[in-house]
């Protein structure tokens, strides 16, 4: 870990040197880091790259004010992982094939079962999985609130992948266990959400004649404020949506396991959010944690760190440590933009890198480089990198992948 200081708050990122460090995200940083409600220091996990507004892998603490674009447009993107009683050998490449499904060869499966993209289930899935709706508070008007406006939406979102870097991994432990782990988040309704509130902060900041400039697309919305409780509000039912979504999804990969293997049984389950703001006493105060792909690290407390697709994960035990607010990675992180990777890499190459070690993937063409190896950071440096925030508790590597 590093410190650098550009006129604010100090910086402290947990990467080897400054020359790790994209420009972007360190420009978004010491943006940061002059916010004059911004608390202590600004945080850099080593996962860290240029977002809008923050970097992902940043976390930032703030005194009386929330920041839309500090928890991004995912709200409640996370992970959810769980270990099963299916040993490796278990589990042929054929098997995988069949679990997976959605080919000529197998039908059904987990490609049926749970839509990835931009598609959303064709039926609304039964109320009782949403979480329950706010009933009172002294800001509510329930045609005012977006999460009352796309609810019945939401219900057809519940339980979908989504795209870009969301996954769903068979992998394994170093003893041979089988795991199921999958990404995601709280779908359009998050992204909703976030660009109502971002929109509103951005309205009344330049009413209030901020000094935060525009161009750092950090506009804010006093946490006792109408417009603050109101997206505290919304923002909690979105982390809220995005679990119950995850857990719907391993409910349903869990029953196609459990349709192959009858005596399939889960023996543990972690379900993690990366990607919102809470309330949290550090260093003796009261603050507003703005987590934007960073992992909760309380000591003892349970994580999530995926890597590549192609590159082991690790299930994690959090430290405590305060200088990171009791934060770690919550991936790998981005080596390149995904135009820069489609540009960039080599597809053959690419294939070969997954291909060698006997994993069951989707990447076909140039379009999905996007999402290949070589496009994220090296794992297990970023992992070094982070050895004063959490101990490892299992490395996993992939043996199958569904991207989004």
């Amino acid at each position: 870990m590093y410190k650098f200081q550009e006129g604010g708050l100090p910086i402290l990122a947990w990467l080897e040197n400054q020359e790790d460090l994209e420009s972007g995200a360190a420009k978004q940083a010491v943006n940061l880091s002059l916010l004059p409600f911004a608390v202590g220091h600004i945080c850099l996990m080593p996962d860290t790259h240029q977002g809008y507004g923050m970097p992902i892998g940043g976390v930032l603490a703030t005194k009386d004010v929330i920041i839309p674009n500090a928890v991004g447009v995912d709200i409640g993107c996370g992970m959810c992982a769980v270990k099963t009683n299916i040993k490796v050998e278990e589990l042929t490449q054929e098997k995988i094939k069949k679990l997976f499904g959605g080919s000529k060869g197998y039908h059904g499966g987990i490609r049926s079962a749970i839509p990835t993209g931009f598609n959303h289930h064709s039926k609304k899935q039964d109320e009782r999985l949403m979480p329950p709706l706010p009933q009172s508070c002294e800001y509510l008007r329930e045609n005012d609130f977006i999460i009352y406006q796309e609810w019945s939406s939401a219900r057809k979102q519940i339980g979908t992948l989504g795209g870009g870097n969301h996954f769903i991994e068979i992998q394994k432990d170093e003893k041979d266990n089988v795991w199921i782990m999958l990404h995601s988040g709280s779908r359009n309704l998050g992204f909703k959400v976030a660009n109502h509130y971002n929109k509103v902060a951005i309205e009344l900041n330049k009413r209030w004649l901020s000094s935060v400039p525009k161009n750092h697309e950090l506009a804010f919305l006093p946490i006792s404020s109408e417009e603050g409780v109101r997206y505290s509000m919304e923002m909690s039912y979105c982390v809220d949506f995005a679990f119950n979504s995850r857990r719907l999804m391993m409910t349903k990969i869990e029953e196609i396991f459990a349709d192959e293997f009858p005596h399939y049984n889960s023996i543990v389950e972690h379900n993690i959010a990366h990607n919102y703001a809470a309330i949290e006493n550090h260093f003796g105060k009261n603050l507003i944690v703005h987590r934007k792909g960073a992992t909760r690290a309380y000591e003892d407390a349970v994580g999530i760190i995926p890597g590549s697709q192609g590159a082991a994960s690790y299930i994690v035990k959090g430290l405590g440590n305060p200088a990171s607010f009791k934060s770690c990675s919550h991936g790998a992180g981005r080596r390149m933009s995904r135009t820069k990777a489609k540009a960039q890499l080599d597809l053959a190459t690419e294939i070969k890198k997954m291909n060698d070690q006997g994993i069951v993937h989707g990447l076909r063409n140039v379009a999905n480089l996007d999402e290949a190896p070589s496009a994220y950071k090296d794992i297990d440096v970023v992992m070094e990198n982070q050895k004063d925030l959490v101990e490892v508790l299992y490395k996993l590597q992939p043996m199958a992948v569904i991207k989004g």
